[in-house]
């Protein structure tokens, strides 16, 4: 889809702050970095599934060089002390034709106010354009936050937990 690098979009989370959801661009390395090295080791080990303390040049590069098509990037941006600051975001990487992974990561001090919710909705519309059909997850079965986003996101879903990890399809049609 080629508009999904132009993806821009203003919601409002619980709370009524206004952050804008948008493609993920080159010049959000830093950004992204910072996002990182905000959010808690538990985070992290959430959404990485082993403690992390940072990226390698390869993996920011792997994470935030997009290209639209095969792997689409949304960051979730607001305004904290007058600066734009990277919140949140989320990605799919299509694994073969109609059938992409997808992942989320909310920033620990904007977690429950719907941001994670808010970013599936906008990466399910721009997947649905694009011809996937299913969206997988994996999740540790104690990130209960991420899988109540999964459960309320209002889309048809299939579960199988094994060795520790919960394997969820998103059926998208």
């Amino acid at each position: 889809m080629a508009q999904a690098a132009q993806y821009s979009v203003i919601e409002v989370l619980r709370d009524g702050r206004r952050v804008e959801i948008r493609a993920l661009r080159p010049e959000d390395r830093g950004g992204f970095a910072e996002a990182a090295g905000r959010s808690s080791p538990e985070s992290l080990r959430r959404r990485f599934f082993a403690p992390r303390h940072g990226f390698t040049e390869q993996e920011i590069a792997f994470f935030v060089d997009v290209d639209f098509v095969t792997h689409v990037a949304l960051v979730a941006v607001a305004e904290e002390g007058g600066q734009s600051v990277i919140i949140g975001g989320g990605r799919y990487i299509v694994l073969e034709p109609g059938q992409a992974e997808v992942a989320l990561t909310v920033s620990d001090q904007y977690q429950g106010r719907g941001l994670g919710g808010q970013l599936l909705r906008h990466l399910t519309a721009i997947a649905r354009e694009s011809g996937i059909k299913d969206l997988i997850a994996e999740v540790l079965p104690e990130n209960i936050p991420m899988l109540t986003v999964f459960k309320k996101s209002g889309l048809r879903l299939s579960t199988k937990r094994e060795r520790g990890v919960v394997h969820i399809t998103l059926h998208l049609s």
